[in-house]
């Protein structure tokens, strides 16, 4: 039997839903890491390289799966990572010590590298140029709808059942979308390129000695590295220099990815109508007041819940700019491997972020965690260069067409 076509709401409700995962299975490490450190006995300051470790060894699988991306058919190529992340995942709730967790999260990252690549190319694939930067938009939400529902609910299983189940949860939920990809998911759309690898190297060269793929790496990099310096260490910096709660963690997460959810929604009509630039302006703006009131200048009364809520919104929204702005730039015949490179320069700047903010930072034996304004202020600083390689992307962008 011919089973049906997918429509474009449920494609962007299913590749969302795949975002969702990958993202979940990286952002849970890091609010449960004074958890794990506890069990595991790794120091607070060095829960950004347990972190960093997933988008270290993602940098490199996808530099390398963008050699021959675009040979596969797209949705053998997705579902592939998607099982082999799951089996990752699951293998993370065995681990033991220090060494074996960073192992197990290394293999996740391999599998998970060019996961978000692959989704954004089979959109990019079915969804028309006019209406992709909403779609992307929508498929974006996987990263709030991970805070949203996915963080919160980790952090309330690993209260009540230990650090360990959460990783059991994602897992299995993982397996179950693979199932359901496996039966729904489009298998035509893009045509697989039997070029050589060496002239795919080629075209990759060419990518990096290119003006628009180098502007566009760059605020890919920057946006994700100037997040990362704060991401990681979000839980410990709450609950050690601002005695929050442990038991309302969750509501951090939760409040910020509701905001963020319609958010980037929000975000993706606006690059539609203006431009990826002006959408940057925006959202830079309010990432910086975020971390300037909630990491450099947090001796006032400022509810940390409100800085949550704009951190984690502008986080994700330069996010939706850059991809939206990303997809339009490589041939269809490309886009694939382009992507995947995008993808590598998120994750070298995951990667960047989370090793800087770890050397920057000591635990100390008054249970502070000291440095976390300097992390701050480096990240606003960089931040300011943001849209700057935003304008330059798209002005040689129109020079081109």
């Amino acid at each position: 039997m011919t089973r049906p076509a997918l429509s474009e709401s449920r494609l962007i409700l299913l590749m969302g839903v795949i975002i969702f995962t990958n993202i979940l299975d990286f952002m849970m490490v890091m609010p449960l890491g004074p958890d794990f450190a506890r069990a595991l006995g790794i120091p607070a300051e060095r829960i950004g390289i347990i972190a960093g470790s997933y988008t270290l060894e993602a940098a490199v699988t996808g530099l390398v799966a963008s050699l021959f991306l675009d040979r596969f058919n797209r949705k053998k190529a997705l579902l592939f990572s998607l099982f082999g992340l799951a089996i990752a995942t699951l293998l993370g709730a065995l681990a033991w010590n220090t060494e074996s967790l960073l192992a197990t999260r290394l293999l996740a990252g391999a599998f998970g590298g060019p996961l978000s690549s692959l989704c954004n190319s089979m959109i990019a694939d079915h969804i028309p140029h006019e209406r992709r930067g909403a779609a992307i938009g929508k498929t974006a939400g996987g990263f709030a709808a991970a805070a949203v529902l996915g963080v919160p609910f980790g952090l309330n299983l690993a209260l009540h059942f230990g650090w360990r189940a959460p990783f059991l949860a994602v897992g299995a939920f993982m397996l179950i979308i693979f199932l359901i990809g496996a039966r729904y998911l489009p298998t035509h759309g893009n045509i697989p390129q039997h070029d050589s690898t060496k002239h795919r190297a080629l075209l990759i060269l060419h990518c990096f000695r290119n003006r628009i793929s180098l502007s566009a790496f760059g605020y890919t990099a920057l946006a994700t590295m100037t997040s990362m310096m704060i991401v990681p260490n979000i839980s410990a910096h709450v609950q050690m220099n601002l005695n929050y709660p442990r038991a309302d963690l969750d509501l951090l997460y939760f409040f910020g990815g509701i905001v963020s959810f319609f958010g980037m929604r929000l975000v993706g009509k606006i690059v539609d109508k203006t431009s990826a630039f002006f959408a940057s302006i925006l959202s830079s703006a309010i990432f910086i007041i975020a971390v300037f009131l909630g990491f450099i200048w947090f001796g006032h009364g400022v509810p940390f819940v409100l800085i949550m809520v704009g951190f984690m919104s502008a986080s994700s929204a330069r996010n939706v700019c850059g991809n939206a702005l990303s997809s339009k730039i490589p041939r269809p015949s490309e886009r694939g491997s382009f992507m995947s490179l995008i993808s590598v320069m998120m994750h070298v700047g995951t990667t960047a972020g989370a090793f800087i903010s770890a050397q920057m930072l000591t635990h100390t034996d008054d249970n502070k965690l000291h440095g976390i304004e300097n992390v701050g202020i480096l990240s606003v600083g960089l931040s300011l260069l943001v849209p700057v390689l935003f304008y330059i992307t798209e002005k040689h962008l129109k020079k081109a067409s």
